[in-house]
């Protein structure tokens, strides 16, 4: 199919209508919006508007409360627990954001459990806006059962997700985000949508075996990057940001895709740290060094840079779509 670019806040109304008209508040649309175009500008479309069919449908039968406020109570001096109500994990995740921008560089150190949450989109979106706050951030998060225990067959932990953000002085923040899967499972839901093969390796199908077919491969179970060690990393990360926040293990939520079904009840932890008092204030001359020797030697880049070109390209060219794509988006908007 031809595609075609479209400006960037035309597309971006266009989800806000969709979200509202399939029972969510205006101010909570916007949050989903914004999160789902960035991730759409910065090329990551498993987290983009890939999303808005399955919001819409969770929204409009009452599985996410599109009208949900967030609350957040200082649970003690520098931690803060976010309940989001079984609505959309954003709105939350802004509260959150906040919260730890005002604490942080007063305490050092804070952390956010956001709880009763929902699927948070792409993890470095959230660890960026602290960041720019001159934050470094820290996220982990859970999600639907997707990966079994090392040695097992069933599905049991989620793709859990994890992400780093860096405040630059004279620079973009650096932002790592990345699932403890081999992919994330929103690049095999894209694939599936499309019809396309993945790569051999990804995943197993339902009966334990490897598959290259998408389809199969959303009925079966992940491969964690890292083999026995990733498989530790993600235990690791569904302790954090389910156990903590008081949330569902990925065995215990409802799918962020299927419209039926109880609130999915996930959760996320969310850190961030002020780092000048803490480094004696050699913070940004440090990582400047630490950057200035990566980039010293040939064919390196510091992490998300692809990202950010793209975010540039999106801003000037607008977003791509194909007929299709743009058709259900209208679709949605006028229901």
């Amino acid at each position: 199919m031809d595609e075609k670019m479209y400006p960037v806040a035309d597309i971006r109304q266009l989800v806000i209508q969709a979200l509202v008209h399939h029972n969510s508040s205006r101010i909570n649309a916007e949050a989903v919006a914004d999160a789902l175009i960035a991730a759409e500008m910065d090329g990551l479309r498993g987290h983009g508007l890939s999303r808005l069919v399955s919001y819409c449908g969770q929204a409009a039968s009452g599985k996410v409360d599109g009208n949900a406020e967030p609350v957040a109570t200082r649970v003690r001096g520098a931690a803060v627990r976010v309940d989001a109500g079984n609505g959309f994990a954003y709105p939350a995740m802004e509260l959150a954001v906040s919260e730890l921008t005002a604490l942080a560089p007063e305490m050092g150190v804070a952390v956010a459990a956001i709880t009763n949450s929902h699927h948070c989109g792409a993890a470095g979106y959230h660890v960026e806006k602290l960041a720019r706050e001159g934050l470094v951030g820290l996220l982990f998060a859970n999600t639907p059962k997707a990966i079994a225990p090392w040695g097992g067959s069933q599905a049991l932990f989620g793709t859990n997700p994890i992400a780093f953000g860096v405040p630059g002085k004279d620079r973009e923040p650096m932002v790592i985000d990345l699932a403890l899967s081999k992919v994330a499972r929103g690049k095999i839901m894209v694939a599936s949508k499309e019809n396309r093969d993945i790569p051999e390796g990804w995943a197993l199908d339902s009966e334990g075996n490897p598959t290259t077919d998408s389809a199969r491969a959303l009925g079966g179970t992940m491969l964690p990057m890292g083999d026995a060690k990733g498989a530790a990393l993600v235990l690791m990360v569904e302790i954090l940001a389910a156990a903590v926040t008081g949330s569902n293990f990925g065995y215990e939520a409802s799918s962020f895709f299927e419209a039926d079904g109880k609130p999915p009840n996930v959760g996320q932890l969310l850190m961030a740290i002020f780092p000048g008092p803490l480094s004696g204030e050699a913070f940004y001359s440090r990582i400047e060094a630490l950057f200035a020797e990566i980039l010293g030697q040939d064919n390196t880049r510091l992490p998300g840079e692809r990202r950010l070109g793209l975010r540039d390209e999106a801003r000037q060219q607008g977003l791509k779509l194909n007929p299709a794509e743009y058709n259900q988006l209208r679709q949605l908007a006028a229901a």
